[in-house]
């Protein structure tokens, strides 16, 4: 099959913790008050997405502990720690803080006593407090930390937003994905990239995005770069799209197997998750603007419950039926009566 995306890689390998503290604040607008150890590196590093709450690890079972994920602490382990004198405080704290954990955060507006505190900031542990309940900042923080450690690919092709339905236009290298993309944008759509199509995948979908350098600019054989954004306004681009249609551009060839009804269905897989494949052979004449679009309303039609393709084929079987039954099946019109409409 043409049409094959990149080698997956992900879009991060590590994060600092000073990164992190720094994008919950600006792009979250989290609540996190400044660390509450002292001697705290924000220059440790997060490796995974996976969030830890140590609640075995504190009561002595450290065979499984999870340590290089972000801890938290929540009222269960307050609340555990609370009920010890000084001395098993500090024993339960140590079987934490003796690995090397990159941060700890404390929720619900929790507090550790200083000598806790003390023994984080001796092993080099930042420790951060937010207001927020621990199952909320746990969400949002999860999310946040998915996005940043996602896995992407690359692909060739022009992404566009038709009707709010994402379709990737693909092809090989000069058959005209660009040009559908442009018609389409001057049709009122909004393109998203075009040549290099960044795809990441989030929450069990495709997010696709431009490249830094390529936004909102095209190339157009014989013409060259054209800036989306500034020759139709913002309302002809947008940052970014959720993958739903792959619509691959292929040269007609009267040898090849076509797909004629719809009802077979054929798909390409992107980061594990499978994306419908439409194979559009293009001959002399053929608009495939107006084919684009229409692909964007009938994966509408399917999304909400009505596959025209499966209707028509229960309508064929309907048929079958009647005439199995002996019923008269001579062939009759569409219309029975014109009521006086003679146009």
């Amino acid at each position: 099959m043409p049409f094959s995306p990149q080698e997956p890689i992900p879009r991060k390998q590590t994060i600092t913790v000073a990164y992190l503290v720094e994008k919950l604040r600006d792009r979250v607008n989290l609540n996190i008050e400044a660390c509450v150890a002292e001697n705290c590196s924000g220059d440790r590093d997060i490796v995974e997405a996976d969030l830890h709450r140590p609640g075995l690890a504190l009561a002595g079972y450290i065979k499984l502990f999870t340590y290089q994920r972000i801890q938290i602490i929540g009222n269960t382990e307050t609340q555990f720690l609370s009920n010890m004198g000084k001395d098993k405080q500090l024993e339960a704290f140590r079987n934490v803080t003796k690995f090397d954990i990159p941060v700890i955060f404390l929720t619900n507006n929790n507090e550790l006593p200083s000598y806790l505190l003390q023994e984080a900031a001796d092993a080099g542990i930042p420790v951060y407090s937010t207001a927020l309940e621990t199952t909320h900042f746990m969400y949002i923080l999860r999310d946040f930390l998915e996005d940043q450690f996602a896995f992407q690919t690359m692909v060739h092709g022009s992404m566009v937003d038709v009707y709010g339905i994402g379709i990737l236009v693909a092809g090989k290298s000069g058959i005209g994905k660009s040009e559908v993309a442009l018609d389409l944008v001057e049709r009122g759509h909004r393109l998203v990239a075009d040549d290099v199509v960044m795809l990441t995948k989030k929450n069990n979908i495709l997010m696709s995005s431009a490249t830094e350098i390529s936004k909102h600019f095209m190339e157009i054989r014989g013409l060259g770069i054209i800036d989306v954004m500034s020759m139709f306004g913002i309302r002809g681009v947008r940052y970014q799209k959720r993958l739903e249609v792959v619509l691959e551009l292929t040269l007609w060839d009267e040898t090849r197997e076509v797909e004629r009804t719809g009802l077979d269905h054929d798909s390409v897989n992107i980061l594990g998750l499978d994306i419908p494949l439409i194979h559009l052979p293009i001959t002399p004449g053929k608009n495939i603007t107006v084919i684009a679009e229409v692909i964007a309303m009938n994966y509408l039609l399917k999304h909400y419950g009505y596959d025209p393709a499966q209707a028509f084929q229960e309508r064929i079987k309907s048929n079958i039926s009647e005439k199995t039954k002996g019923r008269d099946m001579t062939p009759k019109r569409a219309i029975e009566y014109f009521e006086g409409d003679m146009e």
